[in-house]
């Protein structure tokens, strides 16, 4: 399977414009406007005799076998097996590179999970835990394989059968960051990276705008874990919103930077969500199919710990709610450190113990 000429001189000529387009992203607010011009347009913008020759003389063959030697596959809009989902963006990318299994993109029920990179501890628990629950429903969480709660969501997706999808802004076979190169392979072998860049495209900062569309257009429904007011992953929230996909939103601390954006996407008709649950209610919504996730299994704990345990849960999440003398807060210490090396609570919010997602 391969994309036709056209469509792959279409994805070289946008690489090739590339660091024009960075200005023509200022100037415009939305990437349809942009992304959506015809081929005549985009060499105007470029501007440049040799960008005019490179298009002039594109060898589709070449482009080909570049993307064979990076092991990607290439589909383009003219073709079936096209995702559909990407129909409904105004400006589908004409080719997508793929990096894995391309039946992954099929999927008509996959999740969005996206948010800050810099993101807290908190968001980082919940966005796994929400990538966790997902894929044990069998639904695909899709992300960008960015540091934080893209991470997140993907590292927890693939703690469980389901499959997930990242998006990357340059050429799907290089692991951006570099830093993330275990987990990018791992996405490729449980799923697909794809990109609409050709093999060797660097990624100008207009690339991540324009790859946060593909994110939300693959996706039936899209949950913003952490973002601050300005936060670069609330423009996938914009795209799912304007090709009418659900949004749902994370609640986080009204007195940290990363709940602004998220709140005031609950402020104005996000649903909330707290957990894989509601991120499958939201979806259910949006598809009007129903979607469960088995119920994890309580780990087997000695009775003073699963005692302990369960006091957390019930919201006992200090010392002084624990233990009222100084041997029971001994105790209770130790217990609380073995619960915490096991993954099942931790520290959050204000010092208090939780239990861990």
């Amino acid at each position: 399977m391969t994309a036709c000429d056209d469509c792959l001189r279409r994805a070289d000529l946008i690489a090739a414009v590339a660091g024009r387009l960075e200005i023509e992203f200022k100037k415009r607010t939305a990437p349809g406007r942009v992304l959506a011009l015809p081929d005549e347009v985009l060499l105007e913008i470029g501007a440049s005799h040799g960008v005019a020759e490179r298009y002039a003389s594109f060898n589709a063959p070449a482009a080909r076998q570049r993307a064979s030697a990076a092991r990607l596959a290439t589909v383009c809009r003219c073709r079936g097996e096209y995702p559909e989902r990407l129909r409904d963006l105004a400006d589908p990318p004409a080719v997508l590179h793929v990096l894995g299994d391309l039946t992954a993109l099929e999927d008509q029920d996959g999740v969005a999970v996206v948010g800050a990179r810099r993101a807290s501890s908190y968001g980082l628990d919940v966005a796994r835990g929400i990538g966790r629950g997902l894929s044990a429903a069998r639904v695909t969480v899709v992300s960008g394989l960015a540091l934080g709660i893209d991470s997140a969501a993907h590292a927890g997706a693939l703690e469980a059968p389901g499959r997930t999808v990242g998006v990357l802004a340059a050429s799907a076979h290089v692991a951006y960051p570099a830093r993330g190169h275990r987990l990018h392979a791992a996405v490729a072998a449980r799923g697909a990276v794809v990109s609409e860049m050709p093999p060797g495209a660097s990624a100008y900062r207009w690339c991540f705008v324009a790859r946060n569309r593909i994110i939300a257009a693959l996706a039936a429904a899209t949950v913003v874990v952490q973002a601050t007011e300005k936060s670069g992953s609330l423009t996938t929230a914009d795209f799912a919103n304007e090709i009418g996909r659900a949004v749902g939103a994370v609640p986080g601390p009204v007195t940290s930077r990363l709940s602004g954006g998220t709140h005031t996407l609950i402020q104005t008709g996000a649903p909330l969500i707290r957990d894989p649950t509601d991120a499958l209610d939201l979806l259910a919504g949006a598809t009007g199919r129903v979607f469960t996730t088995p119920e994890p299994e309580r780990p087997h704990l000695a009775a003073p710990l699963d005692r302990l345990l369960e006091a957390v849960e019930n919201g006992s999440g200090t010392l002084g709610e624990l233990a009222t003398t100084p041997d029971q807060a001994r105790t209770a210490l130790a217990g609380l450190g073995e619960l915490e090396r096991r993954g099942l609570i931790r520290r959050g919010f204000g010092g208090r113990w939780e239990r861990a997602a």
